[in-house]
């Protein structure tokens, strides 16, 4: 029996800032769903890898060039999208959106950070991939130091503290947390210090990027 199954990718790009976490959307230009929100993505080409149509896609859609994305899911359900049969493999990323000019083009006739708890709804099946997605997100770091990339060169630790707190979507014990990233020895404490509010000043720290992919591809053991 010949098959007619289409092949296509999403890209969830999550943002970080000042305590905030987003996802970034595009409003669809097109039918099937005109005028509605979505995540981006779309058909990956004869020529192309999973991963080069997902950055092509990602790039047309809303301007945004990333160096990584992972690979989250193969979402497959046989009436996920009106057209025909299409079978979409989901990616998913994290970035500092103050980083990057969002531009929409293609089939998109918007692109727009939402906050995480102010999304619209979604077409297609986005909805149920978004929350897998928030799920899997939570769920890593809660065993891999993830998100650095998204503070500033130099941080005081009540930065990561709330980064945590913030991807997560819940408190953290702060003790806890202080002693186990101290104890990857992936930060050095810089004699330099910061003064916030009406507190004492905070020590600022770094990270160490050659340490931390040291420890990774050694195995990381980390859990919050």
């Amino acid at each position: 029996m010949q098959q007619s199954i289409k092949l296509s990718v999403d890209a969830v790009v999550f943002g970080y800032e000042s305590g905030t976490i987003s996802v970034l959307l595009i409003k669809r230009k097109y039918e099937p769903f005109i005028g509605e929100w979505a995540i981006p993505g779309g058909f990956v080409l004869d020529h192309e890898s999973l991963e080069q149509a997902v950055e092509r896609e990602l790039k047309e859609e809303t301007g945004i060039e990333i160096d990584y994305l992972e690979q989250l899911y193969t979402f497959g359900n046989p009436k996920r999208d009106p057209r025909s049969r299409v079978v979409s493999v989901a990616y998913f990323g994290l970035i500092k959106p103050s980083t990057f000019k969002i531009l929409a083009s293609t089939d998109a006739e918007e692109a727009q950070w939402f906050k995480i708890n102010e999304l619209p709804s979604l077409s297609f099946d986005h909805d149920h991939i978004l929350e897998s997605a928030i799920s899997r997100l939570r769920s890593k770091i809660t065993y891999e130091p993830i998100g650095f990339e998204l503070l500033d060169n130099k941080f005081p630790f009540s930065d990561l503290e709330k980064l945590y707190t913030t991807l997560l979507g819940r408190p953290i014990d702060r003790r806890n947390f202080r002693k186990k990233i101290l104890s990857l020895n992936v930060l050095d404490e810089l004699d330099e210090k910061i003064s916030k509010g009406s507190g004492r000043p905070a020590n600022l720290f770094k990270f160490n990027h050659k340490r931390y992919f040291a420890l990774k591809k050694k195995g990381i053991i980390f859990e919050i």
